[in-house]
């Protein structure tokens, strides 16, 4: 009895091994993604008044964590029953993420002059145009918040797509409870990594407040809370840069990786500059189509 009972903790042991192994394996080729997806989630949980910025991402993490759980047992389903509709689903997800990006780049080309834009952008980009005496200011506050909490649950989902996936990919063929346990600990950890350095640069402002009020602003503490507080809009900036090309560069690659035809296209040029290029193609025909179907819409209610 003694000797079975060793056996098995032998034999628990021994997947604990595997899955080590497979999670290190899973992690370094989900970590381009993975940077992908703090880029573009940093991007979308700024914007906020410094009160509601831990609420806000703590709902964003709520929803991606249900993302994972929705998408990690449908994935390995899939994977057994159905291995082909994985490809389909990521190549539509990939003309949403395209979608996303090209929409950023021609609003800020062609809307941001706007004055009709500019308002509705000012409202939905900002909480801080909120007043506490203005039912109607915080409604649209509140609305504007919630359109935020959802664009980035959706796109988060769009991405843990391609994370589970390839993490999946990692450990097709080991067995069953290997690849359970080795895509749910990538992503947890997609999850719970991300989200936490987001928190990080978020609140980086008000840590360095704090650093100035309790060094009265003198020595080492004082100037690297002045550092932080400077860093801040530096970096929303750069990251809302990053996370538009981020979203066009995933877009491209799942293109590339899951259509045979743009996989052997362009083969002299970089792959990233191919990724990119097409990711930015298909996000301009996704735009026009939605565009245009917004017109005809119109049109016909009119």
């Amino acid at each position: 009895m003694a000797s079975g009972f060793f056996a098995i903790l032998d034999d628990i042991a021994a997947l604990m091994d595997d899955v080590s192994v497979a999670a290190k394996i899973a992690t370094r080729k989900t970590a381009g993604i993975l940077g992908d997806d703090l880029a573009v989630n940093a991007e979308k949980a700024t914007g906020f008044v410094s009160s509601r910025e831990l609420p806000v991402l703590w709902s964003i993490t709520k929803g991606s964590l249900l993302n994972k759980l929705i998408i990690v047992p449908i994935a390995l389903i899939l994977n057994v029953v159905f291995p082909v509709a994985i490809t389909y689903i990521l190549i539509l997800g990939g003309f949403y993420l395209a979608y996303e990006g090209v929409e950023k780049i021609v609003e800020y080309l062609f809307h941001r002059s706007d004055p009709a834009h500019e308002g509705a952008s000012a409202t939905h980009e900002s909480s801080t145009a909120v007043q506490p005496h203005q039912p109607e200011a915080e409604q649209d506050g509140n609305a504007a918040e919630k359109a935020k909490v959802k664009s980035a649950v959706v796109t988060d989902f769009i991405l843990s797509v391609e994370i589970v996936i390839i993490a999946l990919g990692t450990v097709v063929e080991e067995s069953l409870m290997l690849q359970i346990i080795t895509v749910s600990i990538v992503a947890l950890l997609a999850t719970v990594g991300v989200y936490g350095i987001v928190a990080i640069i978020v609140r980086m402002d008000d840590t360095g407040y704090k650093l100035i009020k309790r060094s009265n602003d003198k020595g080492f503490l004082g100037s690297l809370g002045h550092i932080l507080v400077k860093s801040l809009p530096v970096i929303i900036r750069v990251l809302s840069v990053v996370g538009t090309l981020a979203l066009i560069l995933v877009s491209g690659g799942i293109f590339v990786h899951n259509i045979e035809f743009f996989h052997h296209l362009l083969p002299n040029i970089p792959s990233i500059i191919k990724e990119c290029l097409i990711g930015f193609i298909a996000g301009l025909i996704v735009v026009a189509v939605v565009t245009g179907g917004k017109k005809v819409v119109s049109l016909v209610k009119g």
